[in-house]
Order: structure tokens, then sequence, then C-alpha cells
């Protein structure tokens, strides 16, 4: 069982940078796969980046590839989105997920944040 808590969302002005947080609980976290998505109103979640166990591959959406960076620190049992550059069509809620084999569809992840809203004025 694995438990997810996303911090570090806001308001911020096009251009401008966030960084998410997602704590996870649990011993196990260094052995799942874990990715953000996000979800804007009357859409889809969509797919953002997803990083491996061990932090060595990344994998990105195109429309945040050289924006936004995934990393995790297995130590601290944390994951994080650094978001540069932020786009007002960046705006949604950002969501943490696990799973151990997860990819970059949201119904491959088993546990899930409830989100952290992020905001990006033109």
């Amino acid at each position: 069982q694995v438990q997810l808590v996303e911090s570090g969302g806001g308001l911020v002005q096009a251009g401008g940078s966030l960084r998410l947080s997602c704590a996870a609980s649990g011993r196990t976290f260094s052995s799942y796969r874990m990715a953000w998505f996000r979800q804007a109103p009357g859409k889809e979640r969509e797919f953002v980046a997803a990083i491996t166990w061990s932090g060595a591959r990344q994998y990105y959406a195109d429309s945040v590839k050289g924006r936004f960076t995934i990393s995790r620190d297995n130590a601290k049992n944390t994951v994080y989105l650094q978001m540069n550059s932020l786009k007002p069509e960046d705006t949604a809620v950002y969501y943490c997920a696990a799973d151990s084999r997860g990819g970059s569809v949201a119904l491959e992840y088993e546990y899930w944040g409830q989100g952290t809203q992020v905001t990006v004025s033109s």
C-alpha cells in the first residue's frame, strides 16, 4: 500500500516556475515507477512525466519536453516535478501516481494522490 500527498501548486505568471513534490508513505517506494498526470477542467487526465524506480530513465509528454523535469529522492520517499517556462495551457490539477509497472496511461497506475492545483496566468 502506498499513500501519496502532493504539494507545491499555486498561482504563477506565464514564464514562471513551480516545483511540485509528492511524498509517499510505505517502505517500498523505491520499487515503484512514479508519474505525474494533469487534468484541466472539461478534459481527460493526461500524462505529463514518469520516472523509473532508480531514477535512471525519465519520460515526458511532448507538450512539456524541455520545460519540465521529473526527479526522485528514494531516501526521502519523494518525487518532484520542476516546471519552468510555464504557459497558461499548463493550468490543471496535477496528480502524482505510483505503480510497479506503470507507463504513460492513467489506468496503468494503482496509487494516486489527491492532486494539487497549478494555475498559470497570462
